[in-house]
């Protein structure tokens, strides 16, 4: 018997790896850490507002949002064997976001299963932070509209949170004309999710995280361009007794929300510059869209989702110019 000769086999590597073109500038002291503390100390202020306007029921959401998240990341991360990844803050930062989309009186189970899906199903599935491709929170959020539809479109209103007494400002214009006045959505005392009735929290905690870079500004003005000129066309056809107007529309539910804190994820989001305009037009042109012709009142969490699945999309029509020029192909 001889042994066998082994078999040369010969690889041809393939393109390398390109996300944009260079140069790529290291910022010291940049990290995710530091970019999902400066994101959490902007979400305090439409989270204190939540506080003020829904007691208790808005602790109770968060208790739960958060002891979920970190058991389910703590567990994929076991399974996979790999180390926690608590300590970067992302599974935080997302438990905070998804409590704030959500209804002040939705049941606890409701609150553990769609934290459990945005986590797993949203974000560890692809591979942890930094390969998911859609929104986690709004991946959580979708599911408990399709299993629990009735608990997700049933609210409080503010500071009275032991009945559910009033419709959101939105449902209301959509479904009995009736138009809400522009300073309680502005200051938040209005029925809604646990942090997207006040404008003014939003753009406060929205403002410090463009200040401090921990979003792209591009993202935020694009979603709002988007939304304002929808609602400025829908105006132009619409009794102005019978609409929200460009305001409202901006105020009432959760663009603003989602304009600093959702469109932002940079995981989700396109890396080019015109992509990142590109990507908010869009997402703030589907919501208004949906809003308009849609059976939902509210159509951020379809539209952020459905510009996720494009993002590829867009990076590729959106190419980056090398400094110096394109390089040729030879």
């Amino acid at each position: 018997m001889t042994d066998a000769n082994p078999v040369a086999v010969e690889t041809t590597p393939g393109p390398p790896l390109q996300t944009t073109a260079g140069p790529h500038i290291v910022h010291p002291g940049l990290s995710t850490r530091s970019m999902m503390r400066d994101v959490l100390i902007g979400l305090a202020a439409p989270l204190l507002a939540a506080f003020y306007f829904f007691r208790v029921a808005a602790l109770q959401q968060l208790l739960i949002c958060f002891l979920c998240a970190w058991a389910t990341e703590f567990m994929c991360c076991l399974m996979r064997g790999r180390k926690s990844t608590l300590v970067d803050g992302s599974v935080t930062v997302t438990a905070l976001i998804f409590a704030l989309s959500l209804p002040p009186l939705l049941p606890w189970y409701a609150t553990a299963i769609g934290m459990f899906t945005a986590v797993a199903l949203g974000k560890m599935v692809f591979g942890g932070l930094g390969f998911n491709v859609f929104n986690p929170a709004m991946v959580g959020r979708a599911f408990l509209m399709l299993s629990f539809p009735i608990e997700m479109t049933s609210w409080a209103a503010p500071l009275t949170v032991d009945a559910i007494t009033r419709p959101t400002p939105l449902a209301a214009a959509k479904f009995s004309g009736e138009i809400a006045k522009w300073s309680p959505l502005f200051f938040g005392n209005v029925s809604g999710s646990l942090g997207e009735t006040s404008a003014l929290a939003m753009l406060a905690g929205g403002l410090w995280i463009l200040w401090r870079r921990a979003a792209d500004w591009r993202l935020t003005v694009g979603m709002i361009v988007g939304v304002a000129s929808m609602a400025f066309l829908q105006s132009l056809n619409s009794d102005p007794s019978r609409s929200l107007g460009v305001l409202g529309h901006l105020c009432a539910g959760s663009v603003l929300f989602a304009a600093f804190f959702i469109v932002t994820d940079p995981v989700t989001s396109p890396l080019t510059r015109k992509g990142r305009w590109i990507f908010g037009l869009l997402v703030g042109a589907l919501t208004m869209l949906i809003r308009w012709f849609g059976g939902y009142p509210e159509g951020v969490m379809f539209s952020v989702l459905l510009a996720n699945a494009v993002v590829p999309l867009i990076d590729r029509a959106t190419p980056t110019t090398p400094v110096g020029g394109k390089v040729p192909v030879h």
